[in-house]
């Protein structure tokens, strides 16, 4: 069994420019191989599915990666059906099941019980597969990116991250700010400011 970090490099460079919302450690490797202002760290356990669906219904026309746990997706079950329902097809969900809370000291997660391919299935996602490889991993990943449907790619790893991993340097606030600048810059939309025209 492989690490997060091994899969994640496998499609750092399929990803476009595609806006991926993070969670855990994952954020960090995430940032690692694939450094961008279209990185948004979550720190709050169980939202970055949402935050990657609302995302993808605002701006269909962007690709959407959603990075989540086992601990995150398991936190965030109601949110599932709703995704579903509205089945944004530029969101690709993928999900590390380690089988444990690993960024607050490695207690058990629920999906040593369950199954969670199952569980997106039930609540709608009609493409939710187990991989087992990098190669598998990424060979779905592209799949995904040209199907246009809404999928989740799961796939067991082992907790832990490479020892050299660089530092994720800054905070969620900074994070938050450069990201929603970034989308102004490439949607060519104002967010932060809606009513200010530029030309004044």
């Amino acid at each position: 069994m492989m690490q997060r970090y091994d899969y994640l490099k496998a499609i750092a460079g399929d990803a476009g420019d595609a806006l991926a919302v993070c969670t855990g450690w994952g954020a960090r490797e995430w940032w690692a191989v694939r450094p961008s202002d279209g990185n948004l760290k979550t720190r709050t356990l169980g939202l970055v599915s949402s935050i990657a669906a609302g995302l993808a219904i605002a701006l269909p026309l962007r690709k959407v990666i959603a990075i989540d746990g086992d601990g995150a997706f398991l936190m965030n079950l109601c949110g599932l059906p709703t995704i579903a329902l509205q089945h944004p097809g530029n969101l690709i969900h993928l999900l590390f099941d380690n089988e444990v809370y690993e960024a607050s000291g490695g207690t058990a997660t629920a999906s040593r019980e369950c199954d969670a391919v199952t569980l997106a299935r039930g609540a709608g996602y009609k493409h939710a597969l187990w991989v087992q490889s990098p190669e598998e991993f990424r060979a779905e990943f592209t799949r995904a990116w040209k199907r246009d449907a809404l999928t989740l790619i799961a796939v067991k790893v082992q907790p832990g991250q490479p020892a050299n991993l660089p530092p994720l340097k800054l905070d969620e606030i900074e994070n938050k700010y450069r990201f929603m600048r970034y989308l102004e810059a490439t949607e060519q939309k104002p967010i932060l400011n809606p009513g200010f025209d530029s030309k004044l």
